[in-house]
């Protein structure tokens, strides 16, 4: 845990120092200053010196890699670290760390932490030699985690030039265009219940007492259950996709703005507000963008972003584009051929097929081949 506290209080000081600045200052210090006033640091403070110099660095080396991919536009600001939230240090291996990681028997392991010696791990898969570094995390469910840093090769495609579309929904996590219909497997109705009163409990208990510290560590064993299940459909999911197709094409879908809270302002106070944060802790629990990044690391340059404008409103059999064509969540009838389908199936097969022979409108709509779009005629408005 010290570990953990130095590397967070490390790294919460560079936070501070890049916050300092303003335009027309000088810059603010980059790794190679910030190392040198580390130094000085662990001579003024002893209890400092006591923790690993090689944790609080790496913890400097993040903060500038961080901040390089803030710069570069892939990622946000880096923010302040949260204790009891952001439990974790990175380990550099001494002489490489293939001797720095044993296998002592089947399923237990142990790794070398500076300052504290040979810790023991459950041994869950083959640590490649290449890996030179590894974390030490802690979740909210107080269990302790050893990642080592390796880039797994890409799966390779069947070679067969299959195409799938995925339409990513609320109540099917992935629908496939071959008519599959997956979903994320959630929390049981037992621990639902269980989770209500969890929260009911943490929101009457009193801050700092022992009761409250209970609380949230059930919650918190709770919460990692559902997400460990969503991280592991995310896996299963997108290995078999990759494995099974040679061109994966999901809806480009701009999450982060889709997630916003509608409580709005003061001034403006938003509506449906319960029903919006609803649907946001929904998507979150799908998992859609965690899907698509595994895809794209799994796939490199298999996964195509198709606009996802008119999807769900229009014919894949005749390209007949109506928002009352989709009668429900589930149910697709085509208002002019009467063609049926499942909804979230029938958007899917439009993201297969929206770039192979189907064009797109100014207005984003499905086009279908060798003919104008059939979409239902429009009300004009005149003036006066």
């Amino acid at each position: 845990m010290e570990h953990c506290a130095h590397a967070r209080y490390v790294w919460n000081l560079a936070v501070e120092q890049h916050q300092h600045w303003q335009p027309g200052r000088a810059s603010a210090p980059g790794y190679a200053e910030q190392s040198r006033q580390l130094t000085e640091a662990r001579k003024a403070f002893a209890w400092l010196a006591v923790g690993s110099q090689t944790v609080q660095q790496q913890a400097l080396r993040d903060f500038a890699q961080a901040m390089s991919n803030f710069f570069a536009g892939t990622h946000g600001r880096p923010t302040w670290r949260k204790a009891g939230v952001h439990e974790g240090f990175r380990i550099v291996g001494r002489r490489g760390l293939h001797w720095d990681a044993r296998r002592l028997s089947r399923k237990v392991g142990e790794v070398w932490v500076a300052k504290v010696g040979w810790v023991r791990f459950r041994w869950s898969r083959q640590v490649p030699d290449s890996a030179r570094s590894f974390r030490v995390k802690r979740d909210r469910a107080g269990r302790w985690h050893v990642c080592f840093a390796v880039i797994p090769p890409p799966i390779i495609g069947p070679g067969t030039g299959e195409v799938v579309g995925v339409d990513r929904g609320v109540a099917v996590s992935a629908a496939l265009s071959t008519g599959e219909r997956l979903s994320v497997p959630g929390l049981r109705g037992t621990e639902a219940n269980r989770l209500r009163r969890l929260q009911r409990q943490l929101a009457r208990a009193k801050l700092g007492s022992n009761r409250r510290a209970r609380a949230k560590i059930a919650l918190g064993r709770l919460r990692a259950r559902e997400t460990d299940r969503r991280k592991d459909w995310v896996e299963k999911t997108s290995t078999a996709l990759a494995r099974r197709y040679d061109v994966i094409r999901v809806e480009d879908l701009k999450i982060k703005n889709m997630v916003r809270s509608a409580r709005g302002t003061l001034d403006a106070p938003g509506t449906n507000v319960r029903a919006k944060a609803g649907l946001n802790r929904s998507i979150h629990a799908a998992g859609w963008g965690l899907l698509v990044k595994r895809l794209e690391q799994k796939a490199p340059g298999r996964v195509e972003k198709i606009n996802p404008a008119y999807t769900s409103q229009t014919c894949h059999a005749c390209g007949h584009c109506a928002a009352e064509s989709r009668e429900s969540q589930a149910v697709f009838r085509c208002r002019a051929c009467g063609h049926a389908d499942h909804a979230d199936v029938n958007a899917a097969k439009n993201i297969r097929d929206i770039a192979a022979g189907r064009a797109v409108t100014a207005r984003g709509a499905l086009q279908p081949l060798g003919g104008a779009m059939n979409r239902e005629p429009q009300p004009v408005l005149t003036s006066g």
